[in-house]
């Protein structure tokens, strides 16, 4: 059922890999809900990925761009507001990448080329994003932006690696550059921490199996789907939240706040007879 919650708003999407990615079911529900937007990738992710079916289901038009190259994000954002007609309502952040983990490096044994380019394309991108919209003024007042977390910026998750950095400091900006956004032109900023979410990138995680295997049993309504992502995500794009601003926001069953649970504790407990 379509509420038109999002009637009228125009956006930019990034990250929409293929069909498992939290961003491709995103651009699905906006369009579902009367939002228009362009979609945007790194060049070499859209030759991985599916991108162009996305955009001739959703009637929308795929604007490459290379998120951590500020001319490139300049370029998105002029096109985008020539072909949507207007500012930007909304922009999702959905953007992710680790060297580190790819090349099998230990946390304790990092690259830091590796780490600086993870660090760059999973975190400044969202600054040197935010930075454009604002010196360009793209932005209606009470627009939205949104970018995606996980709780290993706040918790050790051996094998999440560099990424728990990375995520750390991507909230951090959502704090810093939305109390500007928020006081200069009343644009809203903020984080999703999402539950382990099978994605193609996620699934580049050594354990992450484990990963979702641990919070379904922790989490006492169970895991976030990509699609329940998605559909929150909506409500954050929407004129619902119009005062929410500079939260990182879980999105994750209720595992952020659970010590332990009943499930848990019985696999230990079996462990032990």
């Amino acid at each position: 059922m379509s509420y038109n919650l999002l009637k009228g708003k125009r956006g930019i999407i990034f990250g929409a890999l293929d069909e498992n990615s939290i961003a491709w079911k995103t651009a699905e529900k906006v369009h579902e809900e009367g939002g228009t937007f362009v979609l945007t990738n790194a060049p070499i992710a859209m030759r991985m990925g599916s991108i162009n079916e996305l955009a001739e289901k959703t009637g929308s038009e795929v604007i490459p761009a290379d998120a951590t190259k500020v001319e490139d994000l300049e370029n998105l954002v002029d096109k985008a507001v020539e072909i949507l007609g207007g500012k930007i309502d909304f922009v999702l952040h959905s953007i992710g990448m680790s060297v580190n983990v790819r090349k099998g490096n230990h946390y304790t044994n990092m690259n830091y080329d590796f780490t600086t380019k993870g660090w760059d394309v999973s975190a400044v991108s969202f600054h040197k994003t935010m930075q454009v919209l604002y010196k360009k003024d793209a932005m209606n007042e009470w627009g939205s932006i949104v970018a995606l977390s996980y709780m290993a910026a706040q918790r050790v998750f051996p094998d999440y690696n560099d990424m728990a950095d990375n995520k750390a400091y991507l909230e951090s900006i959502a704090r810093s550059f939305g109390y500007f956004f928020g006081k200069d032109k009343k644009v809203r900023v903020n984080t999703i921490s999402q539950s382990p979410t099978p994605t193609t990138a996620g699934q580049g995680v050594k354990g992450f199996d484990g990963f979702i295997s641990f919070a379904e049993k922790m989490s006492p309504l169970g895991n976030a789907t990509a699609e329940e992502c998605a559909e929150y995500t909506l409500t954050l794009f929407s004129d619902l939240t119009r005062k929410v601003t500079l939260q990182n926001l879980y999105h994750d069953g209720g595992f952020s706040n659970t010590g332990v649970s009943q499930e848990v504790m019985e696999a230990f407990t079996k462990d032990e007879e």
